[in-house]
């Protein structure tokens, strides 16, 4: 059975860093690249950060030079490492793994990470 689940989320000051967690079992995590989405309330889900299984990464112009993602392979785990939080960075983030050749997607529960004084 395949789990993909997030921890790290919480309430956070302006200007401060939280780091999300996502943590997959049940798949071969090596070969998923791995993202990080979000949807702030009454909003689409939007893309945030991508690292691919050779540890490529790329990130959304909202996170570039604020927001880290990496990946652990030996804890099948993958990070964001976010810094300089503002209130638009509130939302619910989501994990999401993805084999494109065979097409397999998972997605997690999602964090909420709410960013207020």
């Amino acid at each position: 059975q395949v789990q993909v689940v997030e921890s790290g989320g919480g309430l956070v000051q302006p200007g401060g860093s939280l780091r999300l967690s996502c943590a997959a079992s049940g798949i071969i995590f090596r070969v998923y690249a791995m993202g990080w989405y979000r949807q702030a309330p009454g909003k689409q889900r939007e893309w945030v950060a991508h690292i691919t299984s050779d540890g490529n990464t790329n990130y959304a112009d909202s996170g570039k030079g604020r927001f880290t993602i990496s990946r652990d392979n030996a804890k099948s785990t993958v990070y964001l490492q976010m810094n300089g939080l503002n209130a638009e960075d509130t939302a619910v983030y989501y994990c999401n793994a993805k084999w494109t050749q065979f097409g397999r997607e998972y997605w997690g529960q999602g964090t909420q990470v709410t960013v207020s004084s």
